[in-house]
């Protein structure tokens, strides 16, 4: 359903990185977390880390 051209995943991403909200807030709805996952793993960002 999105894909990383989407505005809700370009919006969670951003969210994430600038540090509004951490990894473990995105919504486990559809693909959405998995997708964000996927643009901040390609960023260097750590999904795994306890504060993400």
């Amino acid at each position: 359903m999105f894909n990383e051209n989407s505005i809700v995943v370009r919006t969670w991403y951003s969210a994430v990185m600038s540090g509004v909200y951490p990894y473990s807030m995105v919504p486990d709805v559809s693909n959405l977390r998995d997708e964000v996952g996927k643009k901040l793993i390609q960023s260097g960002y750590d999904i795994e880390a306890p504060n993400a």
